[in-house]
C-alpha cells in the first residue's frame, strides 16, 4: 500500500519560510516522480512543482518560480519543498503527490496522492 505522509506545515506571516516535507512508503520511490499541488478555498488544485526521479528536472507552477525550490533525498524516501518570501495567496492545503514521470505529474496526471497539509500565511 501506497503512503505518502506530509508534514511542515503550518502558520506563518507573510515574507516568512516554511518547509514541506513528504515521506514515501510502498513504492519504488528512487523511480517514482514527485511533487506538489495546492488548494485554496473555493479553487481547483492546483500544480506548484515536480521533480524527476534523480532530481536533476524540476518544474513550477508560474506563481511560485523563484520562491519555492523542490528537492529529494532518495536514500529517505522523502522530497522538502522549501518555501520562501510566503504570500497571503500562498495559503493553500498542500498536498504530495507521485507519478511516473515529473512532466507527467506537473500536467495533473498523479498516480498517489497525500493527506494533505495546511499553509496559512497572514498579511
Amino acid at each position: 500500500q501506497v503512503q505518502l505522509v506530509e508534514s511542515g506545515g503550518g502558520w506563518v506571516q507573510a515574507g516568512g519560510s516554511l518547509r514541506l516535507s513528504c515521506a514515501g512508503s510502498g513504492l519504488t520511490f528512487m523511480s517514482a516522480a514527485m511533487g506538489w499541488f495546492g488548494q485554496a478555498p473555493g479553487k481547483e488544485r492546483e500544480f506548484v512543482a515536480a521533480i524527476s526521479w534523480s532530481g536533476g528536472i524540476t518544474y513550477y507552477g508560474d506563481s511560485v518560480k523563484g520562491r519555492f525550490t523542490l528537492s529529494r533525498d532518495n536514500a529517505k524516501n522523502t522530497v522538502y519543498l522549501q518555501m520562501n518570501s510566503l504570500k497571503p495567496e500562498d495559503t493553500a492545503v498542500y498536498y504530495c503527490a507521485a507519478a511516473k514521470a515529473s512532466r507527467v505529474l506537473a500536467s495533473g496526471s498523479v498516480d498517489y496522492w497525500g493527506q494533505g497539509t495546511q499553509v496559512t500565511v497572514s498579511s
